[in-house]
């Protein structure tokens, strides 16, 4: 009797230990990213666009299904209004004139789209390419770590003075509501502005907690393809693929988590630098912050980082691959049940970081899957990152160490019209709900 018991608690053990390690990653009992994500070169021919949306918008406006639009120059909605956009509409960013989309403080946008019937915003190229237009740009009333008033005049140098007023953010409302972006797919955005610097897909600039953000992809942005600054954001099933620049990245004192995402790259599209998948700073510069105000803190679980090749080592080599994930000084990062694959090294800590109990406690790691990278957790230019290598290898974080190949770790990575990128492992995929099987 005492050894069949030894025996079912082994097993049971077993059975816990292989459904802990299917919850790592993105989840679900299906495959989320089916009908609604595209990670092929767009070839959908939408017709020419029927309704032309320039410059101003200071009433309630409504997009449908049955036109497509063409944004030209940066549209502003502004004055309180409120762009609503039906499910399915196709919203095409002008070439010629680098069209963006820019909701202003106190605004909203309502795109609620439908996983068989998304909203798409893309190039109005025949031949579409990485930075054909801007992107969008949503900005709200949530706090920044910035002193003063904050504003993103950055991305648009040559603007007017006369529109500067539309391109403030920030203040003390983390509940702000500036809409819903949900079913949204935005590609061939990211727009060179000047040397070295580019749009961003999507970017949230004081966005709050009641703003719902959604089941969004960015493809093939020329910049990052999310970028968030301050605000309080609750961001759920985003999708990053092919971006030149950074997946997701955090910054000044934003206050977010993110759940049950994914950032896909190849460093045959990314940037001369290698971008990485996500980045976490409190600043840019020092001297623009204040330090009494709370720093950047990101709560991130389940979330898939890859970078998805067949020769890793060569791309390694060419100088195409860098760390997955930066963690800058000053911001808080707390990551589990996530899975990193493919990088060289997994994470980077800034140098300024220094590897003491206080940094250690602010920067968690636990329950995660690093697989096949070139070393895991390092400081920036340091050689020695023997006790952050033990800290991390300690048990009771529940990090687990791997060099699977991409086609056995896996589902379907390279399946070309829907790829899975669910967690496998014995052949269970990866999810939350006890007994499911592919």
């Amino acid at each position: 009797m005492k050894k069949i018991t030894q025996i079912a608690m082994t097993i049971c053990f077993a059975l816990n230990l292989s459904f802990a390690q299917q919850e790592k990653g993105i989840t679900g009992e299906t495959n989320w990213l089916d009908n609604w994500t595209s990670f092929k070169k767009e070839k959908a021919d939408y017709g020419e666009p029927t309704h032309i949306l320039t410059g101003t918008i200071t009433e309630d406006t409504h997009l449908e299904k049955k036109h497509v639009y063409m944004l030209v120059g940066n549209v502003f909605v502004a004055d309180s209004s409120a762009l609503t956009i039906d499910a399915g509409t196709v919203i095409i960013g002008d070439f010629n004139s680098r069209a963006s989309l820019v909701i202003t403080k106190g605004s909203k946008i309502i795109a609620e789209g439908t996983d068989t019937d998304p909203i798409i915003f893309t190039s109005n190229r025949s031949r579409k390419r990485e930075g054909d237009w801007g992107g969008i740009v949503i900005l709200g009333d949530g706090p920044t770590n910035r002193f003063g008033n904050s504003s993103v005049a950055n991305l648009f140098p040559n603007l007017s003075a006369a529109f500067y007023e539309h391109l403030n953010f920030g203040g003390d409302n983390s509940d702000d509501n500036s809409g819903v972006l949900k079913y949204v797919r935005i590609e061939y955005a990211g727009k060179r502005i000047g040397t070295g610097t580019y749009f961003n897909g999507l970017t949230l600039a004081g966005v709050g907690n009641a703003t719902t953000i959604s089941n969004i992809m960015v493809s093939y942005s020329g910049g990052n393809s999310f970028e968030f600054w301050g605000g309080d954001l609750r961001l759920d099933q985003l999708v990053s693929f092919n971006a030149s620049s950074i997946d997701f990245e955090f910054n000044y004192g934003t206050l977010s988590s993110i759940n049950n995402s994914l950032a896909v790259r190849s460093p045959y599209a990314s940037g001369n630098n290698g971008s990485r998948c996500m980045q976490v700073l409190s600043f840019d510069d020092k001297e623009e912050v204040d330090f009494s105000k709370p720093a950047t803190n990101v709560t991130a679980q389940n979330i898939t980082l890859i970078n998805r090749t067949d020769d890793l080592n060569g791309a390694i080599e060419k100088g195409l691959v860098k760390e997955a994930l930066y963690v800058g000084e000053n911001a808080s990062l707390d990551m589990n049940k996530s899975v990193i694959s493919g990088f060289n090294p997994a994470v980077k800590f800034a140098e300024g970081v220094k590897i003491n109990q206080e940094n250690l406690e602010r920067i968690k790691f636990s329950e995660m899957y690093f697989n096949n990278c070139n070393g895991n957790i390092y400081v920036d230019n340091n050689p020695n990152n023997e006790d952050l290598e033990n800290w991390y290898g300690n048990s009771a974080f529940f990090n687990v160490y791997s060099k699977g190949f991409d086609a056995e770790t896996f589902i379907g990575v390279f399946d070309a019209k829907k790829p899975d990128f669910r967690l496998r492992i014995n052949k269970i995929i990866a999810t939350n709900d006890v007994g499911d099987n592919d």
